[in-house]
This record gives structure tokens, sequence and C-alpha cells, in this order.
């Protein structure tokens, strides 16, 4: 195992966390369109973790990339 096997694992685990951290005002049917109660403006904490989000996914997608590529 390379270094960017190790990277993709870590990646992995943060972004599940991240992801599972994130939580909304509104139901599961909000977020398909079922409500109008949407909140748009990230703030604060959940502004933070959705900007951790997505470095972390594409700090994922690259090491992907270079595992593949280098192999």
């Amino acid at each position: 195992m390379n270094i960017f096997n190790y990277i993709t694992i870590g990646s992995t685990i943060l972004l599940t966390i991240l992801i599972l951290v994130q939580t909304r005002g509104a139901s599961l049917g909000a977020g398909l369109g079922s409500s109008g109660d949407i909140n748009i403006t990230r703030r604060g904490t959940d502004k933070t973790i959705f900007s951790l989000t997505i470095i972390t996914a594409m700090v994922f997608a690259a090491s992907l990339l270079l595992s593949v590529i280098i192999q």
C-alpha cells in the first residue's frame, strides 16, 4: 500500500463523518421539494462544515486519481 491508499481511507472516513454531521432544520421531504421552508444561507459552523466537506471530497478524488495513475 502506498501513501495515496492511506489518504483515501482517511478522507473516506472523514467525508462520511462530515456528511452525517450536516443537519438541516427540515425533513427529507423538504429537501425533495415538498415544503417551502428550506434555508439557503449557510452561516457559522454550518458553513465551516460545508466547506470542509468540499475540501475533503476534493482530497478524496485527488487521492483516488493519483493512486490509479501511479499504479
